[in-house]
């Protein structure tokens, strides 16, 4: 039979669980806002390498013309 200071004691613990913040991770990584691809992102577009050339073919990206010489 469990006494009431045990219940108590076993409600401040449950509080105590529930008021806990989660922890933050500190492992962010950059994502194409498109298709969200982690990998070969440019920051300053915020596209992934496929994304930004097929943009960037289609005349979509601001100031991005195709290099001829």
């Amino acid at each position: 039979m469990a006494t009431t200071a045990k219940i108590a004691r076993d409600e401040k613990l449950a509080i105590a669980k529930l008021a806990k913040k989660p922890k933050l991770s500190c492992r962010h990584r950059n994502r194409c806002f498109r298709c969200g691809r982690p990998r070969g992102f440019i920051r300053k577009f915020q596209l992934c390498r496929i994304c930004f050339r097929k943009l960037a073919l289609a005349g979509e990206v601001p100031g991005v013309v195709k290099a001829s010489w």
